[in-house]
């Protein structure tokens, strides 16, 4: 099967918007991945971003991402003041569900990048669906294909699956990382001093 060009998918429909108004619900994993994908998207739409990482190992290391992506936001809306500020919705942490999924499916031995992966994958994007659906959203889509060590194509095949058949909020596709964009959100992350974690997040990975 021929990979699918994502980030050409993106384009083609970035050229068609002329009225930025579509409410976007971006599932935002921490706020260097955020940096790039919000300065990138803010032209084209209303963006709202979703803190949901029930993967992250630790409170105290979920509340420092999750803080840097709410300082990072303001300091966006300051610089940008786009007409539709950026706004970030909390979502609940809830490492205990993400470690029972795991153990359910026996997958604490998995590599990284392997199925655990896509399940944390499945798991985050399918919260970002229904609180998208509940809230009214047009469109829904995450940060995660920034990432080189994230595979593009599984995200992407996730997050359209999701979507696919409902009458709810229609998956954006993207592959973020395309056109130096892990290498803009690097020196973005420099320019406004963030945070930058040495693990994905998860317990195995850490």
């Amino acid at each position: 099967m021929n990979n699918v060009n994502y980030q050409k998918e993106l384009e083609k429909i970035l050229d068609s918007i002329t009225d930025p108004s579509q409410k976007l619900l971006l599932h935002s994993c921490c706020a260097p991945c955020s940096s790039y994908c919000l300065i990138y998207l803010l032209p084209y739409f209303d963006i709202t971003c979703f803190y949901y990482n029930p993967n992250i190992t630790g409170k105290e290391e979920y509340d420092k991402r999750r803080g840097e992506l709410h300082r990072l936001v303001d300091a966006l809306n300051e610089e940008y003041d786009p007409p539709h500020k950026i706004k970030v919705i909390d979502g609940e942490y809830e490492s205990d569900l993400f470690i029972e999924k795991v153990k359910e499916q026996s997958l604490e031995g998995c590599p990284e990048g392997g199925t655990r992966c896509g399940m944390c994958f499945d798991m985050r994007l399918r919260k970002t669906y229904e609180r998208a659906r509940a809230d009214g959203f047009d469109l829904f889509t995450t940060t995660l294909t920034i990432s080189p060590h994230k595979n593009a194509q599984l995200i992407n095949s996730i997050g359209s699956g999701i979507a696919s058949g409902n009458d709810g909020p229609v998956w954006l596709p993207a592959d973020f990382k395309k056109n130096d964009g892990y290498k803009r959100s690097i020196e973005l992350s420099a320019k406004y001093e963030l945070y930058r974690q040495s693990f994905c997040g998860c317990v195995y990975s850490l």
